[in-house]
């Protein structure tokens, strides 16, 4: 199993969900982030996560990372929530927020904003003041969730 799986598995031991794990570079630091979110949904929307929730999810994900460190060199760990305004990069993000506002850039700096509503393999569909309307996946330069105030 990879790395990526045993901590996919811990996080699903306490009944959240994975977002990604990913290495960063903050100045002179490396950081292990995993990001995590809720799978329950409360009022059509996802449930947030706990500082409790984290706290646990480090200390069991801290161990696994003894033994197979990410990096081979000095690094630390930080489990957090994914954020409810996030980055949207793969398939899965997307299937991960399906009834969200997502924002887009498609191409020459088109922007959108509309209810992400489904995915169909790499077609996303959107729906924006009850017109519907598709993207493909690959047509994307950059999504994001974002909330409204």
């Amino acid at each position: 199993m990879s790395l990526q799986s045993d901590i996919k598995s811990l996080v699903e031991s306490v009944g959240l969900e994975l977002y990604d794990a990913v290495i960063v570079n903050e100045g002179e630091e490396t950081i292990y982030r995993v990001n995590v979110i809720s799978k329950e949904i409360e009022n059509a929307k996802r449930k947030g996560v706990s500082l409790d929730e984290c706290v646990e999810l480090t200390h069991l994900i801290s161990p696994l990372l003894d033994v197979t460190p990410p990096v081979s060199s000095e690094y630390r760990l930080e489990v957090g929530s994914a954020g409810i305004e996030r980055k949207l990069t793969t398939l899965e993000h997307f299937k991960k927020s399906i009834g969200e506002n997502v924002s887009l850039v498609l191409g020459e700096k088109e922007k959108l904003k509309a209810i992400l509503t489904q995915v169909n393999g790499k077609e996303l569909v959107f729906e924006k003041e009850d017109e519907k309307f598709e993207v493909n996946f690959d047509d994307v330069k950059k999504a994001k969730t974002y909330f409204e105030w």
